[in-house]
């Protein structure tokens, strides 16, 4: 490192009575080094007016230098850490005088220079320590060498330096308004909405800009190179190789010779040389979130988590440099989810419950004495809904369930049972709930595994229509209904029928056809069928059919539309 230091030195001191100062953006010679950026990303140069970015090692400084040649010159440097706090000092070193043995206007030695260069300390202008953006800002620095010395005591790390001797000029870093901050205009459960003021660089110097909002839950971020630096998928992104470690000291390819005739030649390789490519880190999934949005001011956070704090922060980016400055970040916590109300339920009383598409219902059922056991009957009337028991905290039942349902738990004295009901993604559920602790006769009608009505085309007339359905062991009561419908009644229409807590008392008298008794022991042969009549000619009808149980609880069959020859 060293060495490195006295070659720079050697290539910035004097050489003729001219003074050579650093590349700067009115040389030709800066302008090849600009376009080659291996040469300002390695060196110890620092450019005039071109950010850098670059790594330390931790514990190990890192040197760099700049010559300002005239007096009362402006002067500005910036320096960004990323992803860890930085230490950084700049110090200015004054130029040695130029000598000349007898006047034969000849430079000095080398080594004659190294002694009056390090015989004097330097003056140090400015220190930092922390993970902030700072800059150093002189409006009238005197001519010399300048050095900028960064350490990094808690790990490797990236970092950015920009410096400049026209910063009037230059504006590289987009301004802030007069108001920085980040404000929170609506809080919900899910969405937060936000903020700020515009950045003047677009609306006064009519430079191109864009806005970044970040979303974070572990803290506000002072630069966008921490940002990107958190969000690399792993630790690749923020670590150089180290010979010995990442790859072998022999292994050329890093450095972009051919390994493979190296090693042939020279007899390194002892063993197969590993595979090119970065080493890759594990590290846990970051949470955080960057989303660029142009020129607009205001933006709507959304699929956020209820009753959870985030941190935001705002940076302006300055779309032709590529450079950024952040806005006064801010946190908020989300409201929480909207308490759900517990509908209490009353023992051997069938309750009504209504949930809402994707939504959930609570219910309660406590037991005013002892039980042994505990039966629920539960009707879901038109799509699934999952079900979830708990007693006393502890869970006991979970599935998914459609139709009529009768669950039977083991009882506990004084417990208390929680009943969950959540809805699915099709739509909106309605169902009907029953819990006891003294089941005596069933209070839902048993159905069959099919409730779906069937027509015969062959025996169907002008006036008439013959259907079939399938019952069950227990004797039941079934109704028939009927109703006229057009021609063009489709199956969303017919969908809307479905509703099977719709009991008979919901239609008119006039569409009733007929209600009767009917059971079989043999489930085989458990089968009835009816002839309605009275129709007419070329005519549409929907058909129901309603099971009603003991307790005066109905169940409808699915829905079957019929319609009459037009000519017999």
């Amino acid at each position: 490192m060293v060495l490195l230091h006295w070659c720079l030195l050697w290539l910035l001191l004097p050489l003729s009575s001219r003074t050579q100062k650093l590349p700067t953006r009115d040389e030709e010679l800066f302008q090849m080094q600009i376009r080659d950026k291996p040469f300002f990303h390695d060196s110890s140069v620092i450019p005039d007016g071109a950010e850098i970015s670059s790594y330390l090692f931790r514990d190990t400084p890192k040197r760099y230098f700049f010559v300002v040649e005239e007096d009362n010159t402006p002067l500005s440097v910036t320096v960004t850490p990323c992803d860890a706090p930085l230490e950084w000092k700049l110090s200015l070193q004054e130029l040695p005088e130029e000598a000349s043995g007898e006047g034969s206007g000849d430079p000095e030695p080398l080594e004659e220079q190294k002694q009056q260069i390090t015989s004097e300390e330097g003056t140090e202008l400015f220190s930092y320590k922390g993970n902030d953006v700072e800059y150093f800002l002189s409006s009238s620095s005197p001519s010399g060498l300048y050095q900028l010395e960064l350490l990094s005591t808690e790990k490797d790390t990236h970092f950015k330096v920009y410096a400049t001797t026209t910063p009037e000029s230059d504006q590289p870093y987009p301004e802030l308004p007069y108001d920085p901050r980040v404000d929170v205009t609506s809080l919900g459960r899910t969405t937060v909405t936000l903020a700020w003021k515009p950045s003047p660089t677009s609306s006064l110097l009519k430079q191109p800009i864009q806005y970044c909002v970040v979303i974070s839950k572990e803290h506000n971020f002072k630069s966008l190179c921490a940002v990107e630096a958190k969000l690399s998928a792993d630790d690749a992104f923020m670590m150089v190789p180290k010979p010995g470690v990442h790859f072998s000291p022999f292994d050329f390819a890093h450095f972009g010779f051919p390994s493979d005739n190296l090693g042939k030649e020279r007899g390194f390789l002892s063993k197969p040389a590993p595979k090119l490519g970065r080493h890759v880190y594990s590290r846990p999934k970051v949470d955080i979130q960057k989303i660029c949005m142009g020129n607009k001011n205001i933006f709507t956070v959304s699929d956020l988590k209820p009753d959870t704090q985030y941190y935001f922060d705002v940076f302006v980016v300055n779309s032709n440099s590529n450079m950024s400055t952040a806005y006064v970040g801010t946190f908020a916590r989300t409201k929480e989810e909207a308490k759900q109300k517990t509908v209490e339920l009353k023992d051997g009383k069938v309750t009504d419950v209504f949930v809402k598409r994707k939504g959930a219902k609570f219910l309660r059922f406590a037991p005013v004495s002892s039980h042994q056991k505990v039966t629920f009957f539960i009707h879901s009337c038109l799509d699934a809904v999952q079900i979830q028991v708990r007693r006393d905290g502890k869970l006991l039942l979970s599935q998914n369930m459609e139709g009529i349902r009768q669950f039977q738990l083991r009882g506990k004295p004084k417990a208390k049972y929680l009943i969950r009901l959540k809805g699915n993604k099709k739509g909106a559920s309605m169902l009907k709930i029953l819990a006891t602790t003294r089941p005596s006769k069933q209070a839902f009608p048993s159905l069959p595994e099919d409730t779906r009505i069937k027509a015969f085309d062959k025996l169907r007339t002008c006036s008439s229509a013959t259907v079939a359905w399938l019952g069950t062991q227990e004797r039941n009561k079934f109704c028939i209904y009927k109703k006229e419908v057009d021609d063009n009644y489709n199956e969303d229409q017919k969908k809307r029928e479905q509703n099977q807590c719709l009991g008979p008392d919901t239609r008119k008298k006039s569409e009733k056809v007929l209600c009767k008794y009917f059971h079989s022991e043999n489930l085989q042969k458990a089968v009835t069928t009816e002839t309605i009549k009275g129709l007419q000619p070329g005519t549409s009808y929907l058909l129901d059919v309603y099971v009603i149980g003991h307790g005066g609880h109905s169940v409808k069959y699915q829905s079957k539309v019929v319609k009459t020859r037009k000519f017999c």
